[in-house]
């Protein structure tokens, strides 16, 4: 997927969202998304890059836990073919839940 598939994709959920971080006075009320991409895994053979694999993480934010919304958000996933892990985190420090969404593309 390209940056500009993965940022219609997030479009499609719904909620304010932003690559990596939220510009400076831009913080929206959870729930909001934020998705990176903090790597990439190729596949070559004989010095020749094949294909390679985007990761990307999508974050969910809440302040409080909303498996309906979750759910939404997995359908989205699910409806571009994108199979996924999930993990859940709840960060004291700023009072929010972390749903993590990991994923390649």
């Amino acid at each position: 997927m390209t940056y500009e598939e993965i940022n219609d994709m997030m479009a499609e959920m719904g909620l304010p969202y932003a690559y990596h971080h939220f510009a400076e006075g831009e913080f929206p009320q959870p729930p909001f998304l934020l998705f990176l991409s903090p790597g990439e895994e190729t596949f070559s053979a004989d010095n020749v890059a094949y294909h390679s694999f985007k990761q990307l993480n999508i974050e969910l934010y809440t302040d409080k836990k909303n498996p309906t919304l979750e759910e939404e958000i997995e359908s989205v996933l699910t409806q571009h073919e994108i199979y996924f892990t999930k993990s859940e985190a709840w960060i004291e420090s700023e009072r929010l839940y972390e749903v993590l969404y990991e994923m390649e593309v």
